[in-house]
């Protein structure tokens, strides 16, 4: 099936949530879930022990949410909150890798962003990018004027 954005200059309607991009919801899914568990029970049976790092956990978790659920729904204000989740996101892994790497003693336990996400195969720092590439390439079409 051919693109006719091609010849028409226009982009194609809201498919973010098509084709790769369920491969790339299911995997914010997965963290989503898995972040959610790890900073619950961090929560619940050590917060004392490093109570930034299960915070910090808990909110990568939220972030994962509020990305796997605006990439999945259709629409010009979720395709801005995907963007604006994805960053933050991105900018979350940087930060929080960096100051694990750097500042070990406020981490003494790993979060799903320490050191840019190893613990998880660096995908919390791979992901993204990948949505950032995502969303661009399904970006929504300029409203007319």
């Amino acid at each position: 099936m051919t693109d006719t954005s091609e010849h028409t200059g226009k982009r194609p309607a809201d498919t973010r949530n098509t084709g790769p991009g369920r491969l790339l919801i299911a995997v914010y899914a997965i963290f989503a879930i898995s972040a959610t568990a790890r900073a619950g029970y961090q929560i619940l049976t050590k917060f004392s022990e490093a109570p930034l790092a299960y915070l910090l956990s808990a909110f990568a978790a939220v972030v994962y949410v509020v990305a796997t659920v605006s990439l999945a729904k259709a629409g010009r204000t979720w395709f801005k909150v995907s963007l604006v989740a994805v960053l933050v996101e991105l900018v979350g892994v940087i930060i929080v890798g960096a100051l694990s790497l750097f500042d070990s003693v406020q981490f003494p336990h790993e979060t799903v962003w320490s050191a840019f996400g190893r613990g998880y195969a660096f995908v919390p720092l791979i992901l993204p990018i990948l949505g950032l590439i995502w969303l661009y390439r399904r970006r929504p079409a300029a409203p007319a004027a």
